[in-house]
């Protein structure tokens, strides 16, 4: 018998509003956009989704677990703008049937370019979990299940995780199955040492993406059809792991497509046609040990064919900006300014750089999803207009 397990992803940056060479004023962020996108996506994600949940969770009795991965600057936005969603994960936390897990506040690329920054964001959002939800994260999932065997290294010293989500990359598998608890080279697994937990992005994605594909060879997807799916893992997997971003169901799947029924019934449809538990990624990682080690030398993430991380530094102008933001993190922090700070780091959200991705003719709509510029090019200057004016502020001479 294997476990299903859920993971969603819940996040919305602070998108910059358009700013030019003349601007002077230090308010960077496009709050009328901003506020109309969460407002969108509260009505047709986060409540109504969060709700159904919680309904599952009541049936079953402790039967139905999910894991929800938060970031900071979403919850930041949901205590100045909608407290309700709040007050519901509140409720869903103390139903003890939802695990929430770790990762950095401002869903950055800083364990690239700074690990004293990545730690710095991983600490404030331990913070904040603790603070509004009383929870103490026990496994991590970086920004975008960016990995590789130098972050478990990293996390490993640490000593706070049991585990770490990560992509299942074909490549990386060989072969093997991704329904599997791994674990990072050099580490002896067992109780004290790190596991892994690997998305099967194809089961995965075929909620998250094909879901309402009307050309899909699946369409439509009923949820008996995908407990038929799951009930062919092998009897020798441990763990099917279903990873998604929470917008799939509303926002990205529209509720004309079924997507709220198809997860009402999910639920049943497992327990009756499988043999198959649900649990959090917590329990699964206290139920299996290691069969294997799942070596990453090189970096990978879930993101388009590749699995890896050209869609956030993949051309000259990704590169750039984030070089250059980063290179200002000293200055930054010696200025001792917490508005400066928070700039900053809002300006670290990884969302940024991926709309100025120009994979978007291979790779496709994902890309171009929440996006409020016309062009990748549009998107590089904008940042960099906001970069040259924030430098006056860290040098004493902007407004």
């Amino acid at each position: 018998m294997a476990s299903v397990c859920f993971y969603f992803q819940v996040h919305q940056p602070y998108r910059l509003r358009r700013y030019s060479v003349f601007d002077s004023d230090a308010s960077y962020f496009d709050e009328p956009r901003n506020q109309a996108i969460l407002d969108r996506v509260v009505a047709k994600c986060y409540l109504p989704a969060t709700q159904l949940l919680l309904d599952l969770i009541r049936k079953h009795e402790g039967r139905f677990s999910v894991a929800f991965s938060l970031t900071g600057v979403i919850l930041d936005q949901f205590k100045e703008r909608h407290p309700q969603v709040i007050e519901l994960l509140q409720t869903l936390a103390k139903t003890g049937c939802v695990e929430f897990l770790a990762e950095t506040y401002h869903h950055s690329l800083a364990f690239l370019y700074s690990h004293e920054e990545f730690l710095a964001q991983v600490d404030m959002h331990a913070v904040l979990m603790e603070e509004l939800l009383g929870a103490k994260p026990a496994v991590f999932r970086n920004t975008e299940l960016i990995y590789s065997n130098e972050l478990a290294e990293f996390l490993g010293k640490l000593g706070r995780y049991r585990g770490i989500l990560s992509e299942g990359v074909d490549h990386v598998l060989a072969g093997r199955s991704a329904n599997r608890v791994y674990r990072p080279p050099g580490d002896s697994g067992g109780d004290r040492g790190l596991k892994l937990l690997l998305k099967n992005y194809r089961l995965s994605d075929d909620i998250a993406f094909r879901f309402s594909d009307r050309g899909w060879d699946q369409w439509p997807l009923t949820a008996d059809k995908f407990a038929g799916w799951l009930n062919r893992v092998d009897a020798k997997d441990q763990v099917c792991n279903l990873f998604m971003d929470f917008e799939t169901f509303g926002e990205h799947q529209w509720p004309d497509t079924g997507i709220f029924e198809f997860i009402r019934a999910l639920p049943d449809a497992i327990f009756r046609r499988t043999p198959h538990d649900i649990r959090t990624p917590s329990q699964c990682l206290a139920e299996h040990e290691p069969v294997g080690v799942y070596d990453v030398p090189h970096v990978i993430s879930w993101a388009d064919t590749e699995r890896d991380l050209s869609a956030w530094i993949g051309n000259a102008m990704q590169s750039n900006a984030l070089h250059e933001l980063y290179r200002m993190e000293p200055a930054v922090k010696a200025a001792s300014d917490p508005t400066i700070l928070r700039d900053w780091r809002r300006l670290t959200t990884s969302d940024h750089f991926y709309y100025m991705c120009t994979k978007y003719f291979s790779d496709g709509a994902v890309h171009k999803y929440f996006n409020p510029y016309a062009s990748p090019y549009d998107s590089y200057i904008n940042f960099m207009n906001v970069m040259d004016h924030l430098r006056s502020r860290v040098q004493g001479e902007g407004v």
